[in-house]
């Protein structure tokens, strides 16, 4: 089993998610958002089975900077926006084979880990 993880390491979100596979000793792939972006192609696939709405971190200081509140962007444009600015996105984002998470969902990965 292994499991792909974006976020950042100072999310504590992130490490949380970290710590849990690695207690299970699960592999895990690491994508440090601030080092490099996700693509425009893995975030698609969390904005179809979540929304584009889902990977928005609304609540985020990046999301305030930019003045976004009132942003009305279509799905399109979001998904761009987040390629270009990856620090709007919530974290972490965590994918396994085809299922995926967004944020802390431990039962989820506990789930994954039990059905490995």
């Amino acid at each position: 089993m292994e499991v792909q993880v974006f976020g950042t390491k100072k999310c504590t979100d992130t490490r949380k998610a970290l710590r849990f596979f690695a207690e299970r000793r699960v592999k895990t792939h690491f994508v440090d958002l601030a080092e490099r972006a996700a693509s425009l192609g893995e975030l698609t696939r969390f904005a179809q089975k979540f929304g584009v709405g889902a990977l928005i971190d609304s609540a985020g200081k990046r999301y305030t900077a930019l003045g976004l509140g009132f942003a009305r962007y279509s799905d399109e444009r979001w998904l761009d926006r987040l390629v270009e600015e990856p620090m709007l996105l919530k974290t972490p984002l965590v994918r396994w084979q085809n299922k995926l998470t967004i944020g802390e969902a431990e039962d989820t990965w506990r789930a994954w880990v039990e059905a490995a």
